[in-house]
């Protein structure tokens, strides 16, 4: 690169002079053309492209010397780059870098240029005249700092938009230049604060006289050989290693040597300095600064003063700063020094003092002196090494100096003495001899010198030492080094436990690292470093990878500990950021650690940052965290949160936060919120005086809303999580009452309290929901309770706000709402159910009685009188949901021999208005099948049932019948024998007929659930006798019930009932309808008959039941289907094909294998073909017809 290099800096005229300069010589020596240029004529590679890199000039000539005709030669691609520099086409030249980085092939100039922050800096700043850009050019990217700002989507052609983009890149650079700053102060602190006076002397003397040990690394050379060792690792194409290298060493930038240094030139690579290592030398050459990749002889002199200023600039700064630091630091050294001197004049006139007072002792006391005896003493007042601690290292060396008149004279018998009335003064103050022995040992240690005999030898110093070195003590590193020091004090023992931990905790097995929790926490609590005991906190919650439940208590109770003994400050100060760290830890075992922490520290943070930032991370969690036991630990926490608040603005937060937990998918959740923070939550709303103004209230509004809402679909999972709610608030609801009732101040413990009955409250869903524990104890509930029974017995409820809310808002409100449900809907019965029942036995049975059964019976206006037809006919309220709720909610609280007295009255009433006014059974049966599910009342509701047999009224014979239906699925045999099965007899020979259909649904629910075989017979006669006796022959009503109920129960009645009863008499049943004159009739005894034959086609039927009975009847109910349904006769056509061709098939292979035909028609590949062709069964006709037909 010669003369003919591109300088990227030269203008359009400087480049036409300079090429007309060119021309002129070439024309004025004339000659042949040199060799090169055939060589430089040919197009070039990638790679030689790169090699020629800064040749553009002679490819230009060569091109100017191709004869006519002959191709171009291709531009070398560094030309290029230097044309677009040159021109100032930042944005074309940087787009240029960009692809050639993609295709592999990058330019050392555009890499060099544009990694270099200088390039750019210089746009700010006003450039000569003979550098200025020409006009047109991309001015808007002047004022980029570095390459990291150019934002390439905010330039478009739509206008510079100069002004507001000008101060964002202004506020960019100024953010870019204080990162800087402060890294570079950094960097310079570290270099300058580390220097050789740090380095303790005895460490000094070592890495002299050993060179093996090298000195500590110091921060800036740590930063260059990570550097290089990443670059070499990218280099040998080791990029996992690379990547965990980088994340380790998270605080440098591995993309920029500027990082390490800005003033340090990049040395050589690792291979090379490999290489170079047996010479010891590196050429000044190598050692270059690639920060700026242009070469020197391609830009030209600067000429303009005013550049250079602005290249040395940032020099002068940083040695300003450098200087600063400098001061500084000697500053700090002066004040260090000053310190330690008064340090060592404070230490020296204690022990003075101590001297004195020991010397004062000692004259009145008759100790003897201990005789002299020639020892060898460790000195007392020894070197402070990080606080005090006695190095064995310098034990030799001490008592070397000391036989040659060196600086430790201390008296033997003075020490003797002091050692003596130590002892006899610690005694008489110690009347336990082993805290005298320890307090000794103690005295001994803190203040009196270790004393050793000496051999009575004349052997001289240095040979000694010479004699001792064979003892082989490994002093030298980290571990040697605190092994030969022994801590004398508290404060050096938590020193030394600061330095070793770190050290220990990573070889220890994960498995037992949970015994380390106390050393760490003891540490930590004591340690005078702030930063060791950020460090030591930090050690203890990563201790474990994935902690279980034990190691996290562990870890808690330490936690709780630590909190209890440092106070709220530091608690807030260095247990919430570790905390704080982990809320997003990617083991769910850590982020649970976290929300269980934060519960358990609750009552030692400071008031303020519980309600602020403790709660806010706990919402955090319940709103983001996907793992459902992190979230059951957040609510458990938020729980204990709730009990520690007493901010009132929090209040609404913390509804939304119950919301969102009831809201909640899992059942993990919802669980604890009902037994940890509902009950929390509501007592803070207790004290608040909101429960009966706003959380109760809320609660309703919900409940009706989802009600109004599920007109056309009730969503029942969500009405039980608010009824549910509902039952959690109704123990601190009763405890409010309590505690404000106008006997309240008249409750004391006096002489023998009551016992409370077990039975008088529900089993509480957790501790927190038992009203004793929200009384505060069983005795005070106790007492209560016996002035509340009273108070309601005798005086009434004059006065007494809060109870009169509850019977004058809170019951006509849930009444109100009850009748609102639908009745069918069986799960939001039990549900109101549910909570009616636990609210009237929480409230006791006055309550129950004078309170909440006198606002139902109102409603349903039940009376003797209100049993006439006319009264009642009119009367909706006995349709609704209100009859179950009241009867198995209200009337079930108590099972006294009265109350199941008046729940048998009432249902008995209920059954007979119904009907007598012929209005729907549905609350009827509602209440039966919720009472049914418990066979405690079985007994009770047969009692029911026979009162509607034996009634005057066939109305009410035939509900009776009915209700039978709905009883005996849950009743055992036992009782269907002795109750049901008479009573269902006697109700088939009623003298009306629609009492005698009505039982048919229960004799089928039998045959279909007993077992027993002559209940079966008893049961089977009686159908049968409805179906031959000829005085039923025309009862269609009859047969239609009949029907139906076998093609119900026929899947699931016993097989042999199935084909010797259900099969046969359904043929003759087909057969009987052939001869039916009215359509009407025929038409529905068909689609009947079709109904059952359907169900029953899915059953096992041997070959001969399948001819004899199946296949007839079937036939003969295509008969009717010509007529009265096409579609239907469609389907039952490729029925019997289906059939009749399983038949023949059997048949012909039943010589072949001893397989009979009834097994081989239920064989698996006839089983799954009709069972596919059933279930593409539509109520299209076209699709109708192509059901069974053959596949061919």
């Amino acid at each position: 690169m010669a003369a003919s290099s591109v300088n990227p800096f030269l203008s359009d005229s400087d480049e036409e002079s300079e090429r007309k300069s060119r021309k002129i010589k070439e024309v004025g020596a004339p000659g042949p053309p040199t060799p090169a240029a055939h060589v430089h004529s040919l197009p070039l590679s990638p790679q030689q492209e790169a090699g020629y890199g800064y040749s553009g000039g002679g490819a230009r000539e060569t091109a100017a010397g191709l004869p006519l005709g002959a191709e171009p030669p291709r531009v070398p691609l560094d030309t290029i780059a230097a044309q677009l520099l040159r021109d100032q086409y930042i944005l074309t030249a940087l787009e240029f870098h960009t692809e050639l980085q993609e295709a592999g092939r990058e330019l050392p100039r555009l890499r060099d240029y544009f990694s270099n922050p200088g390039n750019f800096e210089r746009h700010t700043s006003t450039p000569p005249k003979d550098l200025a850009p020409a006009p047109g050019q991309l001015n808007r990217a002047g004022s980029i700092s570095t390459l990291d700002s150019l934002e390439f989507a905010r330039y478009s052609d739509d206008g510079n938009r100069e002004t507001d983009e000008r101060v964002a890149v202004l506020e960019f650079e100024l953010r870019k230049a204080k990162e800087t700053i402060q890294s570079l102060r950094a960097n310079l602190t570290q270099a300058a604060a580390f220097t050789e006076s740090d380095v303790p002397l005895q460490e000094r003397k070592n890495y002299k006289s050993s060179p093996e040990i090298q000195e500590a690394v110091k921060p800036l050379e740590k930063r260059a050989l990570n550097f290089l060792v990443n670059e070499y690792l990218l280099k040998i194409n080791y990029k996992l290693t690379s990547i965990t290298f980088s994340d380790e060493n998270d605080d440098q930038d591995f993309e920029l040597w500027d990082d390490v240094g800005l003033n340090i030139p990049k040395p050589p690579d690792l291979l090379q300095m490999y290489r170079e290592y047996g010479s010891h030398a590196t050429s000044s050459k190598e050692m270059k600064d690639v920060a700026i990749g242009v070469e020197p002889n391609e830009l030209q002199v600067l000429q303009n003063v005013e550049e250079l200023a602005t290249l040395q600039q940032p020099q002068l700064e940083q040695a300003k700063i450098v200087q600063k630091l400098q001061d500084q630091l000697s500053v700090l050294n002066n004040e260090k020094t000053s310190l330690a001197t008064q340090i060592r004049q404070f230490k020296s006139e204690i022990e003075a003092l101590k001297q004195q007072n020991f010397a004062a002792v000692a004259a009145t006391t008759d100790s003897t002196m201990l005789p002299p005896v020639t020892t060898e003493q460790v000195p007392q007042n020894r070197p402070i090494d990080s606080g005090e601690y006695l190095d064995i290292r310098s034990f030799e060396s001490c008592s070397e100096e000391k036989e040659i008149s060196t600086s430790c004279p201390i008296d033997t018998n003075t020490s003797a003495t002091s050692l003596a009335v130590t002892s006899v003064t610690v005694t008489t103050l110690t009347p336990h001899k082993k805290e005298t022995e320890l307090a000794t040992v103690r005295s001994q240690s803190a203040r009196e010198p270790v004393q050793f005999d000496k051999p009575n030898r004349t052997l001289s110093p240095a040979f000694h030492q010479a004699l001792l070195s064979f003892c082989r003590m490994a002093t030298d590193s980290r571990l040697g080094a605190e092994v030969s020091r022994i801590a004398d004090s508290e404060q050096c023992v938590m020193l030394m436990l600061g330095r070793c931990l770190p050290h220990i905790v990573p070889n220890v097995l994960l498995a037992k690292r949970e015994e380390l929790i106390p050393l760490i926490l003891c540490t930590a609590c004591l340690h005078p470093e702030p930063k060791e005991r950020d460090q030591l906190l930090h050690i203890l919650f990563n201790l474990i990878k994935r902690p279980d439940d034990e190691q996290r208590q562990m870890i808690l109770t330490g936690c709780v500990a630590f909190a209890r003994h440092v106070g709220p400050t530091r608690v807030e100060a260095e247990l919430l950021p570790q905390c704080w760290e982990q809320i997003n830890h990617k083991y769910p075992e850590r982020r649970l650690l976290v929300a269980e922490a934060c519960g358990a520290l609750a009552p030692y943070l400071p008031k303020e940052i519980r309600s602020s930032l403790v709660l806010s991370m706990l919402q955090q969690m319940l709103t983001e965290d996907k793992a459902d036991l992190v979230r059951e630990a957040v609510i458990k926490s938020l729980g204990i949160i709730m009990a520690y608040i007493d901010d009132p603005d929090k209040y609404l937060q913390g509804f939304e936060l119950q919301m969102s937990a009831l809201n909640d998918p899992s059942e993990r959740v919802i669980n604890a919120t009902h037994q940890v923070f509902l009950p929390a939550f509501a007592a803070w709303t207790t004290e608040l005086g909101k429960l009966q103004s706003h959380l109760i209230p809320t609660l309703l509004s919900n409940i009706e809303k989802i009600l109004r809402d599920g007109e056309h679909g009730l969503d029942e999972h969500k009405l039980h999580l608010h009824l549910s709610a509902m039952q959690s608030l109704i123990p601190p609801l009763f405890a409010l009452v309590l505690k404000n009732a106008p006997f309240a101040s008249k409750a004391k413990l006096q002489g023998e309290v009551p016992q409370i009955e077990v039975t008088r409250f529900p089993r509480p869903a957790s501790p927190l929901q038992d009203v004793a524990t929200i009384i505060g104890s069983r005795e005070q509930l106790s007492v209560l309770l016996q002035l509340y029974d009273n108070q309601l017995e005798h005086e009434g409820t004059t006065g007494w706000e809060n109870l009169l809310w509850v019977v004058n808002q809170l019951l006509p409100h849930l009444i109100e709402t009850v009748g609102k449900i639908n009745v069918t809907s069986t799960s939001c019965v039990h549900d109101f159910s549910r909570y009616f029942w636990r609210l009237c036995r929480t409230f006791g049975k006055i309550f129950t009685n004078t309170k909440v059964k006198p606002q139902f019976q109102e409603i349903l206006r039940l009376s003797e009188e209100a049993v006439d037809v006319s009264a009642t006919a009119g009367n909706g309220v006995l349709t609704k949901a209100t009859v179950p709720i009241y009867a198995t909610g209200v009337l079930t609280c108590y099972n006294q021999e009265e109350d199941r007295k008046l729940l048998v009255g009432f249902l008995e009433d209920v059954m007979t208005t119904l009907s007598l006014s012929h209005a729907p059974l549905d609350s009827l049966k509602a209440s039966f099948v919720e009472l049914g599910a418990n066979p405690a009342y079985h007994e009770l509701l047969l009692t029911v049932l026979w009162y509607g047999v034996v009634h005057t009224s066939a109305l009410v014979r035939c509900t009776a019948a009915r209700m039978f239906e709905l009883l005996v699925k849950g009743v055992n045999e036992t009782l269907v024998a002795q109750r049901v099965v008479p009573a269902l007899i006697t109700l088939s020979s009623d003298p009306e007929i629609s009492v005698r259909i009505a039982t048919v649904p229960a004799f089928g629910t039998i045959m279909e659930t007993v077992t027993q075989r002559e209940l079966l017979e008893r049961v089977k006669m009686q159908l049968a006798s409805f179906l031959e006796d000829p005085q039923y022959h025309d009862q269609h009503s009859l047969h239609m019930e009949i029907i139906k109920t076998f093609g119900r129960v026929g899947p699931n009645a016993e097989p042999r009932f199935r084909d010797e009863f259900v099969l046969p008499n359904l043929h003759k049943l087909a057969i009987s309808n052939n001869q039916q004159a009215v359509d009407t009739k025929r038409l529905d005894i068909a689609i009947q008959l079709f109904e059952a034959y359907s169900a029953l086609s899915c059953c096992f039927i041997s070959e001969e039941l399948m001819v004899c009975h199946f296949l007839p009847g079937l036939k003969c109910l295509r008969i009717d289907m010509e007529h009265l349904s096409p579609e239907h006769e469609v389907i039952l056509s490729s029925m019997i094909k289906e059939c009749e061709l399983k038949v023949e098939n059997r048949s012909v292979q039943e010589p072949q294998s001893s397989m009979s035909i009834a097994a081989s028609l239920v064989s698996e590949d006839t089983k799954t073909r009709f069972l596919n062709k059933m279930g593409q069964l539509s109520t299209s006709g076209a699709m109708l017809a192509n059901v069974f037909q053959r596949k061919k």
